[in-house]
């Protein structure tokens, strides 16, 4: 299951950016975030393929959403100016974000190029 993040939880489980400058992820394992809102299409679109990712990949990585018009602070922290746009955290390296609705073999192949995490056959 996908996590629902606000901005309490996300400066938990994610990174307190009040309390730190530079990038410190607080997970203990690789993350996915993806920044939507319930009115946009291709949002729609990408929603069941991180769910399924979140069900296949659970024990190797978080999969977390972030709904902008309800968390508008948190889209503004990371410049999010169009969705879905989505936040790859791995392990001790820079988040890298990537924007637009990524089918799921590009999100596949930046969970292992980025998060390190492999597919599983």
């Amino acid at each position: 299951m996908t996590e629902h993040l606000t901005k309490d939880t996300f400066l938990q489980k994610v990174f307190d950016y009040e309390q730190n400058e530079e990038w410190k992820y607080e997970g203990d394992k690789p993350a996915i975030i993806d920044f939507y809102a319930d009115w946009c299409q291709p949002c729609k679109m990408v929603a069941p393929i991180l769910e399924e990712i979140s069900d296949e990949y659970k024990d190797q990585l978080h999969v977390y959403k972030i709904n902008t018009e309800q968390e508008q602070e948190l889209a503004a922290a990371f410049g999010i100016r169009s969705i879905p746009s989505m936040l790859f955290i791995p392990m001790g390296e820079k988040p890298q974000m990537a924007v637009g609705a990524l089918p799921k073999d590009s999100i596949l192949q930046a969970m292992k190029e980025v998060l390190g995490v492999d597919a599983q056959n």
